[in-house]
C-alpha cells in the first residue's frame, strides 16, 4: 500500500532548503516519486513506517518534521470532492492541512479566522486526519494559518488542494516497476 509523506516548512523563502528530486533518487529502493518542491512524496514501498521515517530524516541536511499518511486515505478524501466542483475566486486558494497522528480537530466546523470582520482563512470541515479550508491571498494569511496548529494542539502541514489532486493522480496509476 502507497503512504504519502508530507515535509513541513521546507523550501520556503530560501530556509530549509534541499533538492526533493535527490532525496527521491536516494531513497529509490522505496519507489519515491518526488509531487513539486515542498518536500511532498508518493512511497510506493514503504515498508516499516518508522524505518523509512529515519532513512529519510538521516538523508535530510537539517531536521523536519514528518507526516506520513495512507495514500488511500486522500484518494478516499479527493473521490468525495469535498469543495465541490465550483472553481474558488480568484484570490481564494482551497486547501487541505494533514494532522500528525497525535492530533484530532476539537473544535466545530467551519470557523473564520480572524472570527469577526473579514476572514484571511476559514476552516470548512474535518475528515479524520485532515482538515479542509480556504485562504484569501494576503499577507496576514500566513499568521491565521498558524492558529490551525493551535486549534489542534500540534504542528499540521499544509497543502494546496491542487497538490491534493496531483498526488491522488499519482496514486491511480499504475505502481512503477523496478
Amino acid at each position: 500500500m502507497a503512504a504519502v509523506v508530507f515535509l513541513r516548512g521546507v523550501n520556503v523563502g530560501g530556509h530549509r532548503t534541499f533538492r526533493p528530486t535527490v532525496l527521491a533518487r536516494e531513497l529509490s529502493d522505496y519507489e519515491v516519486v518526488n509531487i513539486g518542491a515542498t518536500g511532498t512524496f508518493v512511497i510506493w514501498k514503504p515498508g516499516c513506517v518508522a524505518r523509512f521515517r529515519a532513512e529519510l530524516l538521516r538523508k535530510l541536511p537539517f531536521e523536519a518534521e514528518v507526516v506520513i499518511c495512507e495514500g488511500r486515505d486522500l484518494t478516499r478524501l479527493a473521490n468525495r470532492n469535498p469543495f465541490g466542483t465550483e472553481p474558488p475566486r480568484h484570490d481564494v486558494v482551497r486547501f487541505v492541512s494533514i494532522l500528525p497522528k497525535s492530533a484530532r480537530v476539537l473544535s466545530a466546523m467551519p470557523m473564520t479566522f480572524p472570527p469577526d470582520g473579514e476572514w484571511f482563512v476559514r476552516l470548512l470541515a474535518s475528515d479524520g486526519d485532515f482538515i479542509l479550508g480556504e485562504y484569501r491571498r494576503h499577507m496576514k494569511t500566513i499568521g491565521y494559518l498558524g492558529e490551525i496548529d493551535k486549534l489542534v494542539g500540534s504542528k499540521v502541514t499544509t497543502r494546496n488542494w491542487n497538490t491534493i489532486l496531483t498526488i491522488v493522480q499519482v496514486l491511480k496509476r499504475t505502481r512503477p516497476s523496478v
